[in-house]
């Protein structure tokens, strides 16, 4: 079967096609336009608008590059939620109005199993993880559990990719910050005290990223202080991630999310699972972040699964929690 997922919960519109090889996930194609603000953080309807402006061209792009005719195309999938409204509705008209004019069935999925099937879709050997997903408004330690899957822990304001994206605009520069604090991070010498909240299995970054941006008006190193703020909120990620492992009992941890591209916190994690004698994954990179492929992918588990969307059904939902999806197409 091959399915064309559309991705557009919030700065990327991505379109990708997959094709399932013996429960395996091919890539044909994964292409991705992102949304550059002039300022500031995202404007939910000015992204939109790129979105639409760019959708139409990148699915014909992503056909071409798949080297597949539309005909060959057996199911349409896109992201229903959560994420920003305008874009959501952007991408989910796109891919009502390819289903209606290829005649083929539609599939609306959740952005954030999305992240976690695409990791066990494209990854030899990573079957039952405890994920960690870590992007721009997403934070959550995530596993499977009777029947769902399930957040053992989660940011309770911002998540970790707007907590750096915050800080970033704050300091001047620019959009999107994390991978320039990365590079800052390596350069600084000297930690920075910062605030280490972890409530239960939950955390904050609110009080941390305020320290952070007081720690710049007051003239210290920007290198220090992007090295603090990483070593700081990765420890807590790493944390909460193995109180979930020893809880679950799982020997498994599979990063996903644009922020899992992050060097440091691949390390951190990596020698947490180490310690634990359990096995660490993280997917490549085009498939940690915001993706059409892993949409496309999600669609076919759940339709090859006996789900089946109408039109009627297809609605966005801005807070579609990851805990609310019945998981069908795992024992």
């Amino acid at each position: 079967m091959i399915c064309l997922g559309i991705e557009g919960t919030a700065h990327s519109i991505g379109v990708g096609i997959i094709k399932d090889v013996k429960g395996s996930c091919r890539i044909l194609s994964n292409l991705i336009k992102a949304y550059q603000p002039e300022k500031g953080g995202i404007h939910p309807r000015e992204a939109a608008n790129h979105h639409a402006t760019y959708i139409a061209d990148l699915i014909h792009d992503s056909v071409q590059t798949a080297d597949i005719d539309f005909a060959d195309i057996d199911l349409l999938s896109f992201s229903q939620g959560p994420g920003l409204g305008p874009c959501l509705r952007t991408a989910a008209t796109a891919a009502r109005a390819l289903a209606l004019t290829l005649e083929k069935p539609l599939m609306g999925v959740n952005h954030c199993v999305a992240h976690l099937e695409i990791g066990r879709g494209t990854v030899t050997g990573c079957t039952d993880p405890v994920l960690l997903y870590v992007s721009g408004a997403n934070t959550q330690v995530i596993a499977f559990a009777e029947g769902k899957y399930r957040v053992f822990g989660e940011t309770l304001d911002v998540g970790i990719g707007n907590c750096l994206d915050k800080f970033g605009r704050t300091c001047g520069l620019g959009f999107p910050c994390g991978p320039k604090i990365e590079e800052l991070a390596k350069q600084g010498t000297h930690y920075l005290p910062l605030p280490y909240s972890i409530k239960g299995m939950d955390i904050a970054f609110s009080g941390l990223l305020t320290c952070a941006e007081n720690y710049v008006k007051n003239r210290a190193q920007m290198e220090d202080v992007c090295y603090s703020m990483q070593e700081t909120t990765f420890a807590m990620l790493t944390e909460v991630t193995e109180r979930a492992m020893a809880h679950t009992e799982k020997q498994e941890i599979l990063l996903g999310g644009g922020v899992a591209s992050n060097r440091r916190l691949r390390e951190m994690i990596e020698t947490m699972a180490r310690d634990r004698g359990a096995k660490f994954f993280v997917p490549a990179r085009a498939v940690c972040v915001d993706n059409g492929a892993m949409i496309a992918w999600l669609g076919f588990l759940m339709y090859n699964s006996g789900l089946r969307m109408s039109i009627d059904d297809s609605v966005i939902n801005q807070r579609f929690r990851t805990d609310m999806v019945e998981v069908t197409w795992r024992g």
